[in-house]
């Protein structure tokens, strides 16, 4: 549950960033009338991301056949990856979205060709989208249970909601919300959910036998299991193991810190956005992602 809504909060939250910069600036430039192609984009892109979901249910039928653990380690490692990825990316070039987007937008404006606008909308959306559906099959595959399902599910609906009221108080001027800290800790947060996938990566690795056996570096299952609720929810959120083995612990170190590196350490090209006196993100340069 922990997992999930920090996930769906986070991107759900990078979506209506996106979205707010365009409404934002079209109404700065007077182009209030062409909201609706923002609507239109922003809603096919929730609508493909669930297509994208089902998609995935269904091919991973077949793909389970070949063995589920094998399929599941891979999932795991590419969710672990493109979260380190996804976090790094937004930490190099987030105060470039702004003017990336206004550019666009000015260039559209100029050629009346205002559908182009939409297709921001449902690229913003829809890239969001597509992350949250791999980040949560990596979770899903931690959770063998329907009662662990039903708790992701749940986080979800929680994050988008969180995501959504943070996105309204931003561009209503909440001075109060800091992007910088919410970025940092989300962060934070995503980090060690990566780590947790990769560390059980590399379980189901051990478990295929594709790496050595190892002994269980400790057993704390006899007062908080990772079955149970609360320990469930420290799993999907921390990558909490009642019984790992040393591989697994020395997955977990290693992984937070070589992500934790590239996430936090070293210098940034730039940072993440702050508010301008509107209250809108703020930043000039330009980029792409």
């Amino acid at each position: 549950m922990g997992g999930t809504f920090v996930i769906t909060l986070r991107e759900g939250f990078e979506a209506a960033l996106v979205l707010g910069l365009i409404y934002t600036y079209l109404e700065k430039i007077g182009a209030r009338r062409e909201f609706r192609y923002v609507t239109v984009g922003a809603l096919l892109g929730v609508v493909a991301s669930l297509a994208l979901g089902v998609m995935v249910t269904v091919l991973s039928g077949p793909l389970v056949d070949l063995g589920p653990d094998l399929i599941g380690a891979a999932i795991l490692f590419a969710a672990s990856a493109t979260l380190t990825w996804h976090g790094w990316w937004m930490r190099q070039h987030a105060r470039a979205i702004r003017g990336d987007v206004e550019q666009r937008i000015d260039a559209a404006k100029a050629r009346q060709q205002f559908w182009v606008v939409g297709m921001i909308a449902f690229t913003g959306v829809f890239r969001e989208g597509a992350e949250t559906v791999l980040f949560i099959w990596g979770l899903l595959t931690q959770v063998g249970t329907k009662a662990g399902s039903s708790l992701l599910a749940l986080g979800g609906v929680l994050g988008v909601l969180g995501a959504i009221v943070l996105g309204v108080l931003v561009f209503q001027g909440a001075r109060q919300v800091s992007l910088r800290r919410f970025f940092a800790w989300t962060s934070g947060f995503l980090l060690l959910l990566a780590a947790g996938l990769f560390s059980t990566g590399v379980g189901r690795l051990q478990g295929l036998g594709l790496l050595p056996a190892a002994d269980t570096l400790w057993d704390t299952s006899g007062w908080l299991d990772d079955g149970g609720f609360v320990g469930s929810l420290l799993a999907g959120l921390l990558g909490y193991r009642a019984r790992p083995s040393t591989w697994e612990v020395g997955a977990y170190v290693a992984y937070l810190a070589v992500a934790g590196w590239l996430l936090f350490g070293g210098s940034a090209r730039s940072t993440v956005p702050t508010l301008d006196r509107t209250g809108s993100p703020a930043g000039t340069s330009t980029g792409r992602r």
